[in-house]
């Protein structure tokens, strides 16, 4: 079996291609693929012959054989074949040229440096793990290491350096993966890509993909959805079209548009009309103006420019050509002249590639007058792709111009019109300069602006048909919103087939029984009460009234007597807690106004203890413990305190409480951050949150005695690093890359490792390599935890494992896997060495992140009881509130004996409960020394 460099290239591209390649199969024909193959050879040719020119001739040579290669004394060879052997196969890498760098003293061997010619203006990854793969080869044969290659590419002869050691590994994995792929009898699971445009084997897979109707047809769908529906199991477009349920939309997301549903594009598929979600309308105000442009990719050089103004025979169609690059500004000139006489230009395009074509020509050229008609269409075109996007799902495989305008019933001069194909008839245009090969492309740019031309007023029209009344809307195009909700339990309007069942279904709802059948009855049971009718007032009366001193002389002057001018009052309600329930507690505050008649000075005689707040710490306490711990709702707080205690207190005054209550505990959660960055340990996790729609995050760090939680608009890494930026001791985490930025010691859970390798292994439960793996992890975490289970998290007891660990990766680095699971775990357990077992080297410092969970948890059943309807500002007051409960629960405190405390300090008042149990005699010692004491005595007595 033999791995040669065409083959390896093949595998990068695609695994069918690859393996189709190795067995020898020879393609359909691909104009593209075939320019390509003859670029390389004559690139690769002048490119080795100008370096044998700078090269004397008794230091290079042409294909010499591999073994005189150390001994000999050359610069350059080029055209060398070398091969080697591995895992039982023979790897072959065609050496387009290669660099000996002479020995720098003794002791120091000659350096060899392949070279790889690649013709194309830009290099990808691919030429990169290209050049890694001849130096693999290159360093087997030669038994040396080789860490640097060079690329040279492009009319510049451009020359970039690879670094070898940092792609060695990845090259490794390939070959062993193509060694798995290669003896099978069948090609591996076909997936067309968007490399098919570019391959020999295009009409092949495809026709084999239409056969299946396999999922990626579906050009906008990515590797892993296609993976999550297949381990769903779902494996063609048509049983996907039926995957596809209609939702009502929440009234907060009605002005944003809806996600890609891929479910719904089968379903047009499948159904072969046009699906229409929401109310598109697609409007050009002004004179449409039809922007389609051709260019080279790898140079960024555009050479024609098609403009087509109007619509229907009084169109008009400029094609600007640039034979050179330096002409490429003079057409920019000639296009913003053609706008200029076009009245209210609109531009309309096709994707962004004309987007980008306008930013760059701006910034290379100068963009038209600020504030200008040409000026408002540059920067305010209609991007027809977008438009389609999530709203107008087309019975096409993808939404590119070819197809959707097909579908219209549009038609190109050439058989397979594509971009791609442009750069060849390009390149022909180049060599010849035939006018026969300009005239191709003018034509095929003509034809693109006359399809985008057709296609926008289909669409126009698409949209001002389905905005008329559902009976002339067309039988081809399907209103998503008209879909019947295919749910098995719903409330609404059923459907009878009999007309008599409806009256009787009536006549069965709770309504019905009870206002007519009730009231019917013999027992003359009473009618409920109306809904309408007003709740309940109480007359509040106050328990206590305390009155302020009475004032004598003016405090400004001294003299007397001073003048009563009225009286102010403040009713303070509250609760009072009793070791056998609540009650309620109104204290009236009364104080006086004076003014003196000497100075005529006015001021203000308040009581001792005049509240700030109308609301005591009692009620406060009772707000924040329901809804908190009990996750009770603001509302239900409201009506709870209503019934019981007669407080007239609306849902907007209980979240006046909360915030009140955030406020007063939020410098605590700051002191509880500080004390976790300066401890030894920290848990940290994180879950998202709903606010009024829009995603927020909220993160948890925790240890044994402190949590604390924050919120943030996005998921990135800047804010763990830039708040744990002071940490020194240990986080436990799980796989999440955002932690993998602080700079500290770091403990993976394992937990979440064996989750996955868990609903992995459940997923594909025939997969032996993969269960072997799942095999060894268990067997190794076993005796761990085990440990940990008998001794505690000590190092001493628990560094004994490290030499099974370290067994562990020398046996996982010997074994190649043909699953792409199981190799996929393997990598994972490799990239993550460093951190999987960094428990067993330090002391309390545990293998799971269940601290942090167990944290999620919380806030997760709050969050269901929120419902999504906070603010940001509201969702960071429970956070402040639900760090202090979870802090009391790791000190086992009570929390809502810590509200009514008013303390601030949660450690100060947990050492207070301590030592008043401890006075009290009810503490753990005292305990023991009663018990002990029994013991004594009945031991006594019965001696």
């Amino acid at each position: 079996m033999k791995i040669s460099s065409d083959v390896f290239e093949a595998f990068l591209k695609c695994p069918t291609k690859g393996w189709l390649r190795a067995a020898g199969e020879q393609g359909s024909g691909n104009s593209y693929a075939e320019w390509v193959k003859l670029q390389s050879a004559s690139y690769r040719a002048t490119q080795t012959e100008r370096l044998l020119s700078e090269t004397p001739a008794d230091e290079s040579a042409v294909a010499p054989p591999p073994e005189v290669l150390k001994a000999a004394k050359w610069r350059l060879v080029t055209g060398m074949i070398v091969q080697a052997q591995m895992n039982c196969c023979t790897l072959e890498a065609e050496l387009h040229a290669i660099e000996i760098v002479p020995s720098e003293g003794r002791g120091r061997p000659a350096q060899f440096v392949p070279i790889r010619f690649i013709f194309t203006n830009k290099h990808g990854q691919d030429d990169k793990w290209l050049s890694a793969f001849d130096a693999f080869v290159l360093s087997e044969v030669m038994r040396r290491e080789i860490s640097v290659a060079k690329i040279v590419h492009g009319d510049d002869h451009a020359t970039v350096k690879v670094n070898i050691p940092a792609l060695a590994l990845k090259v490794r994995k390939h070959v062993e993966k193509i060694t798995a792929l290669i003896p099978s009898p069948s090609p591996p699971d076909l997936v067309l890509k968007r490399h098919c445009t570019e391959c020999e084997f295009q009409a092949r897979c495809r026709q084999k993909a239409i056969e299946t109707d396999d999922l990626s047809l579906l050009a906008s769908m990515s590797a892993k959805d296609r993976q999550k529906l297949r381990s769903k199991g779902i494996f063609t477009v048509t049983q996907l079209s039926y995957t596809f349920r209609p939702r009502r939309r929440p009234k907060r997301m009605r002005d944003k548009r809806e996600k890609y549903h891929h479910s719904l594009k089968a379903l047009a598929i499948r159904e072969k009309k046009i699906h229409i979600v929401g109310s598109p309308k697609l409007k050009i105000e002004g004179m449409p103006v039809y922007l389609d442009v051709e260019g080279l990719p790898d140079r960024d050089f555009y050479y024609l420019i098609g403009v087509r103004i109007g619509n229907g025979e009084s169109a008009v169609q400029h094609n600007l050509w640039a034979d050179t690059a330096e002409e490429e500004g003079k057409i920019w000139r000639e296009f913003l002249g053609i706008l200029e006489t076009a009245e209210m230009p609109m531009l309309v395009h096709y994707g962004s590639y004309e987007t980008t074509f306008l930013k760059r020509m701006c910034e290379r050229y100068g963009g038209p007058p600020e504030g200008s008609n040409v000026a408002k269409a540059v920067e305010a075109t209609v991007d027809i792709l977008s438009f389609i996007f999530a709203q107008i799902y087309m019975p096409t495989y993808s939404n590119s111009l070819k197809h959707v305008a097909t579908h219209f019933g549009f038609r190109w001069s050439e058989p397979d019109p594509s971009g791609i194909n442009a750069i060849v008839w390009h390149h022909g245009w180049t060599l010849t300069g035939a006018p026969g090969a300009k005239a191709k492309l003018v034509k095929y740019n003509q034809e693109d602006c006359d399809a985008l031309a057709r296609t926008t007023s289909e669409l126009q029209q698409l949209c001002s048909n389905f905005a008329a009344t559902p009976g002339e809307r067309s039988q081809e195009v399907v209103d998503v919103g008209s879909l019947r909700r295919d749910a098995p339990y719903h409330l609404g309007k059923a459907e009878f087939a009999i007309p008599d069942f409806k009256p009787i279904n009536q006549a069965a709802y709770w309504d019905y029984q009870t206002s007519r059948v009730r009231i019917r009855n013999r027992n003359r049971a009473k009618a409920p009460l109306a809904r309408s009718a007003r709740r309940r007032r109480w007359f509040l009366r106050p328990n206590k009234q305390v009155e302020a001193p009475t004032v004598t002389s003016c405090p400004s002057c001294t003299k007397t007597p001073v003048l009563k001018t009225g009286k102010i009052t403040r009713l303070l309600q509250d609760l009072k807690f009793f070791p056998a329930g609540i009650k309620r507690c109104l204290v009236e505050y009364v104080g006086q106004r004076y003014r003196c008649p000497q100075c005529g000075a006015r001021f203000i005689q308040r009581p001792e203890g005049w509240p700030n707040q109308k609301e005591g710490l009692g009620l406060l306490a009772y707000v924040v413990y329901q809804l908190i711990e009990h996750r009770v709702s603001q509302r239900a707080v409201a009506d709870s305190l209503m019934e019981l205690f007669g407080l007239d207190r609306h849902r907007a005054m209980v979240n006046r409480l909360k915030a009140r209550a955030a406020c007063i505990y939020r410098k605590s959660c700051m002191q509880m951050m500080d004390k976790l960055i300066r401890g030894s340990l920290i848990h940290a996790d994180e879950t998202d949150v709903s606010i009024g729609g829009e995603r927020m995050y909220v993160w948890v760090f925790s240890n044994s005695e402190e949590t604390v939680f924050y919120s943030t608009q996005t998921r990135e890494g800047d804010f763990p690093k830039k708040l744990l930026s002071g940490f020194k001791g240990v986080l436990v985490s799980d796989f999440y890359p955002a932690y993998d930025s602080i700079p500290c010691t770091q403990q993976k859970c394992l937990i979440h490792l064996m989750r996955d390798l868990n609903n992995d292994l459940l997923k594909s439960p025939f997969d032996q390599e993969l269960r072997s793996l799942a095999f060894e992890f268990a067997g190794l975490l076993k005796p761990m935890v085990e440990t940990i289970d008998r001794f505690g998290l000590k190092t001493r007891f628990l560094k004994r494992h490290k030499t099974v660990v370290a067994r562990f990766y020398r046996d996982l680095a010997d074994k190649t896997y043909q699953s792409d699971m199981a190799s996929k775990y393997r990598d994972r357990f490799q990239k993550e060495q460093e951190r999987l077992f960094v428990f067993l080297d330090h002391d309390g410092v545990p293998w799971n992140n269940n601290s942090a969970e167990h944290a999620i948890k919380s806030f997760a059943m709050l969050r269901k009881a929120i419902g999504g309807s906070s603010t940001e500002a509201g969702i960071a007051d429970y956070l402040v509130l639900l760090s202090v409960l979870e802090a009391c629960k790791c000190k086992g405190v009570s929390f809502l004996g810590f509200l009514r405390a008013g303390e601030t300090d949660i450690q100060a008042f947990a050492d207070s409960r301590l030592r008043r149990r401890q006075r009290s005699g009810s503490g753990p010692s005292a305990a023991v020394k009663s018990a002990a004491a029994s013991l004594v005595n009945l031991s006594q007595t019965g001696s």
